[in-house]
C-alpha cells in the first residue's frame, strides 16, 4: 500500500522531511508509513489539486537543488539542504514561502502525531483539561 500519493517525488519528500525534523533519519519503515498515512489522510480531505501543487513543490525543490547543488535535494547532505530550505524559507516570493511552511506543517503533523513520539515526549493531552492532571 502507498499511503502518500508522492510515489515517484518519495526520496524528495523524504530528504525535506528529515530537514525539518532531524530525528525522522534513522526513522523505521513503519514509521515511515505512519508519518505519510496521516499526511495522506489530511490530504483526502483537501481537494485533488492541493496534491499535485504538493508534488509540484518538492519536484521544483529537486530542481533547485540540483541546478544550485548539482544533486539531487535526497543527494544533499543534511546541513545543505536544511540551508537550501531556509533559503527558500526567506524567499520574496510569497507562494514559495508558503510552500515550504505548508510542507513543513505537514512533516510536523505527520510526525508529532505518532504514539511514540508523543510518549516519548511526554505529552499527555486530555479532553479533561487540568484536571486530567489530578
Amino acid at each position: 500500500m502507498d499511503p502518500l500519493p508522492l510515489t515517484s517525488i518519495r526520496p524528495v519528500f523524504r530528504a525535506a522531511a528529515v530537514a525539518f525534523v532531524p530525528a525522522l533519519e534513522p526513522a523505521s519503515p513503519a514509521i515511515w508509513e505512519a508519518v505519510e498515512r496521516t499526511i495522506a489522510a489530511a490530504l483526502a480531505g483537501r481537494p485533488p489539486g492541493v496534491t499535485r501543487q504538493l508534488a509540484l513543490f518538492l519536484r521544483m525543490l529537486d530542481l533547485a537543488a540540483r541546478l544550485r547543488h548539482g544533486r539531487s535535494l535526497a543527494g544533499l547532505d543534511l546541513l545543505a539542504r536544511v540551508r537550501l530550505l531556509e533559503r527558500f524559507e526567506r524567499s520574496p516570493i510569497l507562494l514559495v514561502r508558503r510552500g515550504i511552511w505548508g510542507l513543513r506543517t505537514l512533516v510536523f503533523m505527520g510526525y508529532y502525531t505518532q504514539e511514540p513520539v508523543i510518549a516519548g515526549l511526554g505529552y499527555r493531552a486530555s479532553a479533561a483539561g487540568w484536571s486530567a492532571r489530578r
